[in-house]
């Protein structure tokens, strides 16, 4: 089930480069509300309970309960603009959704029981190919995260994605179930040089004996 967490916003009726550096003067994010086959709403909201927000994380797969003017609306942040340099929140898109609203999202994988996986346990190293799964599923059962259970995975094992667990009604997307995501490789276990060996190596040649001297 995807958690949910409020804010606040003012709507606004101008848009521009101008208006969003006057609103970010004054320590405001400005932001737009879509979707529902509704007019979009340009709204503004404090920059601070943005950023914790957003320094929280997942707020692209958590549901907001947003309070416009005192109308509430749920919704899902679509898009997070963030400043070249500083990495400042500057502007977030908002989708109208309700639970049942079909989404894609980004969901990032979770990899359990590492410290009772024998592979693990063997010295074997755990080799990521996919971090997150893009998956279509409800607005209202966006995971927080897919689990993978390593607790019974020895050396050389490969996680599959048809043998990932998936919530009620979600699929993946782009992906076919062969795929491998993550893998126990062995060790790799570099060669000790020979002592003396460098030396030996390092050491010229004995010259050839000169031929006899004819009589």
């Amino acid at each position: 089930m995807s958690k949910h967490y409020t804010l606040t916003a003012q709507k606004r009726d101008r848009a521009g480069k101008g208006v969003a550096r006057a609103l970010r003067r004054e320590q405001r994010i400005p932001a737009v509300i879509y979707g529902d086959n509704k007019a979009p709403v340009l709204i503004s909201c404090s920059e601070k309970d943005i950023t914790l927000q957003f320094l929280k994380g997942g707020m692209k797969t958590h549901m907001c309960d947003l309070d416009v003017d005192g109308d509430k609306v749920s919704v899902l942040a679509r898009d997070i603009q963030l400043h070249p340099v500083t990495d400042r929140v500057e502007h977030v898109d908002f989708m109208r959704v309700g639970p049942k609203t079909k989404l894609i999202v980004s969901v990032p994988l979770h990899f359990t029981n590492q410290e009772s996986c024998p592979g693990i346990k063997a010295k074997g190293i755990l080799n990521v190919a996919h971090h997150h799964l893009e998956i279509r599923c409800a607005a209202g059962s966006i995971p927080e995260s897919i689990e993978i259970d390593m607790g019974a995975a020895g050396l050389n094992h490969a996680f599959k994605l048809k043998d990932v667990a998936l919530p009620k009604g979600a699929e993946v997307m782009h992906m076919e179930g062969e795929v491998t995501l993550a893998n126990i490789v062995e060790p790799t276990i570099k060669a000790e040089p020979v002592e003396g060996a460098a030396d030996a190596a390092a050491a010229p040649a004995p010259a050839a004996a000169a031929p006899a001297a004819k009589k």
